[in-house]
């Protein structure tokens, strides 16, 4: 089942109701990666399809992963950079399954992220395990 943020009094939703999120009522949550804070739009546990907000921090670095189903970002400020390109304030970037890259924020950014299935990490602290 997904577990999607919601207005208060909207607990007693059914299964076929539409899901409203107020956004800035959420809080930032850190990420395992410095630097990095995250507000989780949707969140299916059991598929592990995934929508956030990520806010990066100017300098952050995210360790090199790969993406085990495809991964869309919309880039709403600022900019995020890897070794194949950038992606800047009002572009778009989707990558496809299998892709691997480390990803940096010079500047700073906020995205808004959607994935499949969580990214698997391949070096660094969170090398070895899962996560969006």
């Amino acid at each position: 089942m997904a577990h999607t943020p919601h207005l208060p009094g909207s607990e007693q939703l059914g299964e076929l109701d539409s899901r409203y999120v107020a956004v800035d009522a959420l809080p930032w949550k850190p990420t395992p990666t410095p630097g990095i804070d995250m507000k989780i739009l949707l969140k299916d546990d059991e598929s592990g399809l995934m929508t956030a907000l990520f806010r990066w921090e100017p300098g952050t670095a995210l360790d090199l992963h790969e993406h085990v189903e495809i991964e869309q970002t919309f880039v709403l400020s600022g900019s995020i950079v890897d070794e194949e390109g950038e992606v800047r304030a009002g572009d778009f970037v989707w990558r496809p399954k299998g892709n691997r890259h480390v990803a940096r924020s010079v500047e700073g950014a906020l995205v808004l992220s959607f994935f499949l299935k969580p990214n698997r990490f391949l070096t660094g602290a969170l090398a070895g395990k899962e996560l969006a």
